[in-house]
């Protein structure tokens, strides 16, 4: 499995996520704020969404995956989510 993260825009990001002959591809938002609060600055956004998108697949398959969300709302459908990705 392989995860690549292209930045689009101050806050809007392209995850393209392959996986043998298949890839699926998501546009994600990640505010200032969230990442703040998230990571304190130790990581990059780029890590940051690579490491969500690492706990998203533990979760679901790549193509369960919204094609366009915010990062904010992993939380909604995976409460632990901001306990694990902090940890």
């Amino acid at each position: 499995m392989e995860i690549e993260v292209q930045k689009r825009g101050k806050n809007e990001f392209t995850v393209i996520v392959k996986e043998n002959s298949s890839s699926t591809r998501h546009r994600v938002v990640l505010d200032d704020e969230y990442y703040k609060h998230l990571t304190e600055g130790n990581v990059t956004k780029e890590e940051l969404i690579e490491k969500s998108f690492k706990f998203l697949l533990q979760h679901e398959s790549k193509e369960s995956i919204l094609s366009a969300f915010n990062l904010r709302v992993i939380k909604t459908y995976f409460p632990q989510y901001e306990k694990e990705i902090t940890d």
